[in-house]
């Protein structure tokens, strides 16, 4: 039987290491149900790239490095790069939804969790619910 898996999106980190954010409490909660039901997340060069420049926007520039340490020693996190096969399909679907707000970071996302079968991602984010999936942390 394959092991569930949920995707780590931008706003996912944020709302988890950012104790201030409003769904701190709700990220941490669901993170914690996560590893007590086996379920394993992931995320994707593009998502990490975003969270640092997050980080490093809005005055946390001193989480990146304690960020991108976890990213490589963590067995909790699966890790994804899009690479040029998934970047063609994100472009394609980007091109294709212009009329959404979905960023091309957002495309590269949804395409990874089709083709990884993953319904749920730990995010804020509305465009996620808009493109079919479920987000754990509601719309912000």
């Amino acid at each position: 039987m394959a092991v569930q898996k949920v995707f780590v999106d931008t706003s996912g980190f944020y709302s988890l290491l950012i104790r201030t954010d409003s769904h701190h409490p709700q990220a941490v909660a669901a993170v914690r149900e996560m590893r007590d039901s086996g379920v394993k997340a992931f995320t994707t060069d593009y998502i990490i790239d975003e969270t640092c420049t997050l980080f490093k926007a809005r005055g946390f520039a001193h989480l990146t490095r304690s960020l991108l340490v976890l990213f490589d020693t963590t067995q909790a996190l699966e890790f994804h790069f899009v690479g040029e096969e998934n970047f063609r399909k994100a472009r394609n679907y980007f091109e294709r939804h212009l009329d959404h707000g979905y960023s091309f970071t957002d495309c590269t996302s949804f395409i990874l969790m089709r083709e990884m079968r993953v319904q749920q991602a730990l995010t804020k984010d509305a465009h996620f619910s808009e493109a079919g999936f479920t987000v754990l942390l509601g719309a912000g």
